[in-house]
């Protein structure tokens, strides 16, 4: 088998090449950790639920309220008052 003037050029890549790798993943890995804290991190969890939470009450489109989902938890409210009420009357 001849070798090639290339041959061992290619050999001599290597390393470097593995090396080269090796830094590329490390920078990943330090991306998708940085992320990741990001993500865990206890204001970003509270923003995005906030978000959640006025996206249920307030069309993004629009920025008008969502009168159909204010009064289903309206009615909830006074339904549960009402029952805590009753309860209460009831016990005396």
């Amino acid at each position: 088998m001849a070798k090639g003037p290339g041959a061992d050029q290619g050999k001599a890549d290597e390393p470097t090449q593995l090396a080269r790798e090796i830094e590329e993943t490390r920078d990943r890995l330090a991306g998708t950790i940085d992320e990741l804290l990001y993500r865990a991190h206890p204001k970003t969890i509270v923003s995005r639920e906030v978000a959640d939470i006025k996206g249920f009450f307030v069309n993004p489109a629009t920025g008008e309220p969502r009168t159909e989902n204010i009064l289903k938890i309206a009615g909830g409210v006074v339904g549960v008052i009402a029952l805590f009420m009753l309860v209460r009357k009831v016990a005396r």
